[in-house]
């Protein structure tokens, strides 16, 4: 998974009539799991408004009804309940009473009269309009296209697992529309689908795309892999045959990495439009990616978006197949526990920029831009003084919808980015104690290998990473993940780098990959001189603790409004930055904070300044074995 958004709950009316009810669960059922059908009409997916109609088999008494909160791979208790309307419950015609939980507002009480044997639930989604929202909160759906993720439009009955409970599931899509599954189909009739019956894990676990520009893009034929790709605009559909031969040799490098697949066939759902909201998610057979609509067409979006599926489908082994014990729960309600996210997500990181690179979607010199963007970012964080890198794992479920502002004081999801560099340290040291005889390829293939078949569920815990470290190269891998998981720096953990046989540095040259940044996201960063990263309007979204600006007095949330008298732009602050160095005066920025003006100013000389790697010649060139294709 890839992004970050707030959630907000909110109460609905309580009826009188119905006395208070804290959430409650059949501890003592022996009746089977129950067979539950759902339609869902995307018809009207254009309005962003879906509606569904479950029935569901149900006794006299309480019915506990449970909406989907703690969704797989998206960390923390998410569930868009706050987007769930037009609930009502029936049972042969008569309108049912319902009272939401006081303690979990994702939990819902029935009263079912006698004689009752089924309720009939209807609800609609309404997803967010614009870029809103982050995974299946997220905005998803335009004129043109959308995403069903089945957890937004479902209920499930207290008292079974998730895997126990089978859904027979059907779907209306507008007229004309395409579609893009790994969720079997067992028939269609125009616009109208039928599913084959599946559990409750299956179901959430397999998001369906259509649109009415949809283009499928075969990868491999055994086992039966495709890119299902959507978009606004027919042309946005027009990749380069050469950027889907990336992809095609994707899926082979993939399995010489593991060695094995754990999945029967597999989906790339991929999002093209800048009207859905942005991410990556992971599931056992497909992922659901979205990015900006040019992102396989134009040259920089497609380099912003390089690392996207590929790490999505590294999640199909590692996240989905291998998992952490504590985030495998039974069901939506259980809450997961994410200090393992260094390997769920830090790992998949480093697999899948490594893959990325072998497969040719990135080239060696990207790889290498992207790596410099990564350790120079984690090297200015002064947050890490008081949070370490386990606590931003820890502290996922509650923080992840953090803003962007003041984000390198307190810290953001840095188990992604900062585990490339400790997976790649680990890559290293395996190399050296086995005298170059093993990498981490060999630790993919014991963990992440095994036989291929049908999606399944291994779990683990920190021995068990540990172990089969061991297993590949003897060493105090415990100690190691202990201090790498529990310092407070200084600084990035560039070891890894090093000892690949390159270094970082800074240069006034900007890579190819901050040039795309500056470019389409409109960024304009000067971390690693003053200390600033704004927006190309002068707005200042984050200040870099203990840096010049920020020593200044400058915090996120103000404007630059000009630079040495001179309106700011871009181009207006490189300039002076670069002039600085040859003169002993401070630079002046106007700023505006709350309607009040003031300049700043700031005693700086060293130039702009830019990540790079260079070739350490008196170490080997260990990092580009490890990116060259097997």
């Amino acid at each position: 998974m890839t992004s970050s958004s707030r959630y907000i709950f909110v109460l609905t009316l309580c009826f009188a009539a119905i006395t208070p009810i804290v959430a409650q669960k059949r501890t003592t059922a022996k009746t089977p799991p129950p067979t539950i059908t759902i339609a869902v009409d995307a018809s009207e997916a254009a309005r962003k408004i879906f509606h569904a109609q479950l029935t569901i088999p149900a006794a006299t008494g309480t019915l506990t009804l449970y909406y989907p909160k703690w969704i797989p791979g998206e960390h923390g208790p998410t569930g868009p309940i706050q987007d769930l309307a037009g609930l009502k419950f029936t049972a042969n015609g008569q309108t049912l009473k319902w009272r939401r939980d006081l303690l979990d507002g994702w939990t819902i009480h029935v009263e079912v009269p006698a004689g009752i044997s089924a309720v009939i639930a209807s609800l609609d989604f309404i997803s967010p309009a614009g870029q809103e929202g982050i995974y299946t909160a997220g905005a998803s759906a335009t004129d043109k296209m959308t995403v069903l993720s089945w957890n937004t439009v479902l209920l499930y009955p207290a008292g079974w697992t998730s895997d126990e409970l089978t859904y027979q599931a059907s779907l209306r899509l507008p007229e004309g529309w395409k579609f893009g599954t790994p969720l079997p189909v067992a028939a269609q009739l125009g616009a109208i689908l039928t599913f084959n019956p599946v559990s409750l894990t299956t179901l959430v676990d397999s998001p369906l795309i259509a649109g009415e520009y949809l283009r499928v893009v075969p990868l491999s034929e055994n086992p039966r892999q495709e890119m299902d790709i959507a978009a606004d605009n027919a042309g946005d559909l027009d990749a380069p045959q050469d950027v889907l031969d990336h992809y095609k040799t994707m899926t082979d490098q993939a399995l010489k990495l593991f060695g094995a697949q754990h999945f029967r066939d597999y989906h790339f759902l991929y999002s093209l439009s800048n009207h859905v909201a942005h991410f990556g998610l992971e599931h056992h057979e497909s992922n659901d990616s979205r990015s900006s609509e040019r992102s396989l067409v134009d040259a920089d979006p497609r380099l912003l978006a390089s690392g996207l599926l590929s790490h999505e489908y590294i999640h199909s082994w590692n996240g989905k197949y291998r998992r952490p014990a504590d985030l495998a729960t039974s069901d939506y309600e259980k809450p997961m526990q994410d200090d393992l996210l260094w390997v769920y997500e830090g790992l998949t990181s480093y697999l899948g920029d490594m893959l990325g690179a072998r497969s040719g979607i990135r080239n060696a010199d990207e790889f290498r831009d992207n790596l410099a963007s990564m350790a120079a970012r984690l090297d200015h964080v002064p947050g890490r003084t008081w949070r370490n890198l386990q606590d931003t794992a820890d502290g996922v479920p509650s923080m992840q919808g953090a803003p962007p502002q003041w984000e390198s004081w307190r810290r953001t999801v840095d188990y992604y980015d900062e585990d490339v560099l400790n997976w790649l340290w680990v890559d290293t040291i395996i190399r050296q104690q086995t005298h170059d005889q093993k990498s981490m390829d060999d630790f993919c293939r014991l963990f992440h290998g095994g036989q291929s078949g049908p999606p399944e569920v291994k779990t683990y815990t920190f021995d068990d990473v540990v172990n089969t470290l061991n297993q590949v190269a003897t060493y105090d891998w415990r100690g190691f993940w202990t201090e790498r998981l529990t310092n407070h720096g200084p600084g990035a953990p560039l070891t890894g780098i090093e000892e690949s046989g390159w270094r970082l540095v800074y240069d006034e040259t900007p890579s190819d990959l901050v040039k795309a940044r500056k470019r389409e996201l409109k960024e304009v960063n000067a971390e690693y001189s003053i200390g600033l990263l704004l927006e190309e309007s002068g707005n200042i979204v984050d200040t870099v603790e203990g840096m010049p600006a920020a020593k200044a007095g400058i915090g996120p949330g103000m404007k630059v409004v000009a630079v040495n008298g001179s309106r700011f732009s871009a181009d207006v602050l490189s300039d002076v930055l670069r002039a600085a160095k040859h003169s002993s005066d401070p630079i002046e920025l106007l700023v505006e904070n709350t309607d009040y003006y003031r300049i700043y100013k700031i005693d700086y000389h060293g130039g702009e300044k830019y990540p790079h790697l260079v070739r350490n010649e008196s170490k080997p060139d260990v990092l580009t074995q490890i990116i060259t294709a097997r």
